[in-house]
């Protein structure tokens, strides 16, 4: 018998899923609830990583069982606000049937039923049904309740409740309505066994982050009941027997990565298993001490690395990853990292990885792993994880090793869902953007281990996010690694605590708790062992209680001194010495603060060097290929002796490349002599480690000592100037102190003694103590007084759309996302929108899409390598391969042309040029938007002449409405 049978004919007749295509094919309500229910019972089962399932079963006498349960019954009452007169009324032949057995619709409802939306009327509906029926407070009530208000992104808020309360016609508040909705709520009760549960329940307090975890699950089981393709309508296909059964196979989720146990194995063998070394490698000191703390830290817990660049990091932190999600039960891990550049190295890296990492559940077949962020599916190595899987380097009885994309998993807002996921920082600050379904980002972070690299590299702005993101995951009970060549002792200090106040909640009282250092006075805050520790290499790690504990440990032992010289910013007199230190060749990077900087310096270079000594450029201001063939280039050119060789390439005998910041991170590259702007003083050192990188038999002789001249700054004035430029960008706080701790350097004949020196420059740069001459104080003080002004805008600022602060146990969701921004990404994958909140980029970022017209045609630029010189149609969408190398083509404009209204302008002209109906459905180019060049690489857009090669990129003119001819200004 079909476990419907006992339902009523009136509760079976509410309908809660249509195909308008196909002739009002209609899903009864009762039936969609009970595939939700159901879904959500085999995710708990084979799905949930074991740490979730603990969050979430660690609230509840029952443990596990009442978990399983719980999630079965809210998933299979989320959509009882369906039951209502404001829903129903929608399709007027279903409406009219269900009118003929009786239930009644206010002549109100049609104009106001916009006003209950049916995840909002949900909740009131269960809340009163709990309260009425079974005996629970409304607050108890509501910590259930708002997981069937919040499950289709955004809890409601006092207002919105509010507002349906008002209008009782609405929800159904006469007539049958009543006893329907009490009869759905009590046989999806019964179905899930949970109706002795209740009465226990009705003690039990969610957690907030509890809340969240089961309204993303919630989410889940009603996207996967809700997809035609696993549940469908019609010809009672909703009876048939197999039906949970088929659909779950066709859906084919993957089970939970669950790490081996590698206790007693020590370090050396541990990393020569995972990773490739050569035979008898040892691992760097800090490797085997992240190792060890990972396997004796307490959980959850936060451990943050600083230790030189070159040293293993990343390598120390995967195999920490497999440790303590080992000990916590994750089955995944998230890698974030500052950029797409990054993420896509890092992915390739991460791959490798996994091919190599063992798991407990032998056959379980391959592990989806994920790259995400908004130009993703440009990434080959993503792109082929689904046409194949990648081969195992380990043995099968090991376990399953293969990598591969789960289709589903891959789909817009479910990323994060996958087991393992590398991809932009900003798919961990979005967790703490107000954005709808910010839920589901908390469920995939949640089941994970997190690692957050190149820590330092966030501004104050973005570090308000970070810091609630820390927070957040601390509640949630995820293990996270952070790491940092050079990070300032107070944000060690400030992520720690942010972490903490998650682990624990907030201090009862006084906002901190103040203890005494021994044999002194002196009261400090529990985090000041933080701010004060100065060794390096250093761990610092959650403590048992909130005190946390520091690990020094030793450097590899490679180190070696650069002299540091002033340079005057005059590029004549850059390139006399340029030629003179290049009489015996070498290849020498010069990083600049700006692009526009990046540009000048290039073609000045060119012109007074001659065609003996070849410029390059990197920059940002690339398309998204001619970027990644720059960054092939360079690390075909300037990478690892043992790369070149696996490649057949050689080391040019002399060469110049003029980058900007793109040049400090993630590329693996090695020059003889750098040039670089004035900058803040962590950014100098992250430049420093593309000097003299790689052991190389022989260098030029007069480049065989590192050097690095420091410029971009008038050190004729007391302080010295740096250029506007370079202000605009790190503003003249920052600047002064770099200056100023590196005025030994620049003065004598003391040589930078690298790692040795790391930590003391940041500490001393970072931190509050006088730095400089005497005759820098007066403008080191006020450059200080408008840092602080600004950082505390930015706080201000990124408070607007930031989630707020874990609650104490008792309150609800309601009003979490009261100011939300909507979706954090477009249809088509596109980020902008959330990119734009957790950044403070200033102007407002803006992507096009480049292509150049040929006559009436519009053509892929022509001088790309795969996929160039191919017509673009305009009266229907192009085919996969087009439009992905369309993507290929994406350019980030200048912030000259983005500020000050600037996009407006940008979008209405660009849609006034080049808008095609046909495209706007498509999943890949839907809301893109198209630049047009003509032959020569030229445009005008709004009041600029931009230009733009392979060779050096995007430049943008202002057009000067005032010169003669038609003349233009350079911006």
């Amino acid at each position: 018998m079909a476990d419907w049978c006992d339902l009523s004919e009136d509760a079976r007749l509410v309908w809660g899923k249509t195909n308008r295509d196909r002739a009002l094919v209609w899903l009864p309500l009762f039936r969609h609830l009970a595939d939700s229910a159901d879904v959500a019972g085999l995710l708990w089962d084979v799905w949930l990583p074991v740490t979730v399932r603990q969050r979430i079963a660690g609230s509840f006498p029952g443990g596990f069982d009442d978990g399983r349960v719980l999630v079965r019954w809210l998933a299979g009452v989320h959509d009882i606000g369906k039951a209502t007169p404001a829903f129903t009324w929608q399709v007027g032949p279903l409406r009219e049937a269900m009118r003929e057995h009786g239930f009644t619709f206010d002549r109100q409802v049609e104009a106001d039923r916009g006003r209950a939306p049916h995840g909002t009327a949900g909740q009131i509906v269960l809340t009163d049904w709990l309260t009425g029926r079974h005996g629970w407070d409304r607050a108890s009530a509501g910590g259930y309740a708002v997981v069937v208000g919040g499950h289709h992104g955004v809890p409601p808020t006092v207002a919105d409740l509010t507002e349906i309360r008002a209008r009782p016609y609405l929800l159904g508040a006469g007539g049958i309505w009543p006893a329907v909705q009490d009869e759905l709520l009590g046989w999806l009760t019964r179905r899930v066994a949970a109706t002795d549960r209740l009465a226990v329940w009705r003690g039990v307090i969610l957690p907030q982050p509890v809340q969240v975890l089961l309204t993303a699950i919630v989410i889940v089981a009603d996207w996967i009941a809700s997809n035609e393709q696993f549940f469908p309508y019609g010809f009672r296909q909703e009876d048939a027997s197999d039906r949970l059964q088929q659909a779950w196979e066709e859906l084919d989720l993957p089970t939970p990565w669950r790490a081996v146990d590698t206790t007693g194995v020590d370090a050396a063998r541990f990393l020569a298993q995972r990773f490739k070394m050569p035979p008898g490698a040892q691992p760097y000191p800090v490797q085997a001490a992240v190792l060890e703390q990972a396997r004796a830290m307490p959980l959850p817990g936060l451990l943050i690395v600083e230790a030189p660049m070159g040293e293993g990091k990343t390598e120390a932190a995967l195999a920490a990853v497999e440790v303590l999600a080992g000990r916590s039960g994750a089955g995944g891990c998230f890698v974030a990292l500052p950029t797409r550049a990054t993420s896509d190295a890092m992915f390739s890296r991460v791959l490798g990885w996994l091919s190599r990492l063992p798991d407990a559940d032998v056959g379980r077949g391959a592990r989806e792993a994920a790259l995400a962020h908004g130009k993703a599916i440009l990434n080959d190595e993503y792109s082929r994880l689904y046409r194949g899987m990648l081969p195992s380097a380990i043995g099968v009885d090991e376990g399953g090793t293969a990598v591969a994309a789960h289709g589903w998993l891959a789909g817009r807002k479910r990323k994060m869902l996958s087991s393992f996921v590398v991809g932009t920082i900003d798919q961990l600050l979005f967790a703490a953007l107000q954005a709808r379904h910010v839920a589901l980002r908390h469920l995939g972070l949640a089941g994970k281990v997190v690692v957050v690299d190149e820590a330092h590299a966030y501004d104050v702005y973005m570090s308000q996010y970070l810091d609630r993101a820390l927070e957040w995951l601390g509640a949630h009970g995820v293990p996270v690694v952070v790491l940092s060549a050079t990070l300032p002792a107070h944000r060690r200090a400030d992520m720690m605590q942010a972490y903490d106040v998650g682990r624990f909640g907030p201090r009862r009282g006084a906002r901190r708790r103040r203890r005494f250092r021994a044999g002194s006075d002196e009261a400090t805050d529990d985090d000041q062992v933080l701010r004060d520790e100065r060794r390096y290499p250093l761990l610092s790690v959650s403590g048992v209680d909130r005190v946390p504990t520091t690990v020094g440990c030793a450097a590899s032992g490679r180190s070696f001194d650069v002299r540091l010289e002033r340079s005057d910013d005059d590029l004549a007199a850059l390139a006399d010495r340029l030629r003179t230190d290049l009489t015996d060749g070498g290849c020498v990077l010069v990083v600049r603060n700006t692009v526009a900087r990046v540009l000048e310096t290039a073609d000045e270079l060119r012109r007074l060097l001659g065609p003996k000594i070849p410029v390059s450029v990197a920059h940002s201001r690339f398309m998204a290929a001619d970027r990644a063939a720059k960054d092939t280039w360079l690390r075909d050119t300037f990478g690892p002796p043992e790369h070149l060789t696996e490649w057949g390439r050689a080391r040019p005998a002399c060469h110049v490349v003029v980058a900007s910041q793109v040049a400090e991170q993630s590329l693996d590259i090695d020059f003889d002599l750098l040039v670089t702007d004035l900058a803040p003083v962590d950014l100098i050192l992250q430049r420093l480690g593309r000097l003299h990188r790689h052991r190389r038999a022989v260098r030029p002789g007069r480049l065989a000592q590192p050097r690095c001249l420091v410029t971009g700054v008038d050190w004729a004035t007391v302080p010295p100037a740096p250029v506007p430029g370079s202000v605009t960008v790190y503003q003249h706080h920052a600047l002064l102190r770099a200056a100023a701790v590196l005025l030994p350097y620049l003065d004598g004949d003391r040589p930078l003694y690298l790692p040795q020196d790391i930590a003391p420059l940041v500490q001393t740069a970072y931190g509050r103590g006088s730095v400089g001459p005497p005759g820098w104080q007066s403008t080191l003080a006020e450059a200080a007084v408008q840092a602080d002004a600004r950082a505390e805008v930015a706080r201000k600022r990124a408070d607007t759309f930031r989630v707020g602060p874990v609650q104490a146990p008792g309150a609800s969701l309601v009003g979490w996302l009261d100011a939300s921004v909507g979706d954090s990404e477009a249809t088509n994958g596109n980020e902008w929108r959330g990119r734009a909140h957790v950044r403070d980029d200033g102007a407002e970022a803006l992507e096009v899409l480049i292509l150049v017209r040929r006559g009436e045609k519009l053509v892929t630029p022509p001088w790309l390598d795969q996929g160039g010189d191919v017509e673009v149609p305009t009266d229907f969408e192009p085919s996969r391969s087009v439009a992905r190398t369309m993507l290929r083509c994406a350019l980030p404009l200048p912030q000259a042309l983005t500020a000050h209204g600037g996009v407006d302008r940008i979008i209405a002209e660009l849609e006034r040029r080049n808008t095609f109906p046909a495209w706007e459905k498509d999943r890949l180019l839907g809301g893109e938007l198209i630049l047009d060049l003509d032959e020569q690489g030229r445009s005008r857009l709004t009041d600029f002449v931009l230009t733009y090669d392979r060779d050096t990129g995007l430049r943008a003119s202002k057009i000067d409405h005032c010169a003669v001819d038609g003349q233009l200004s350079d911006s």
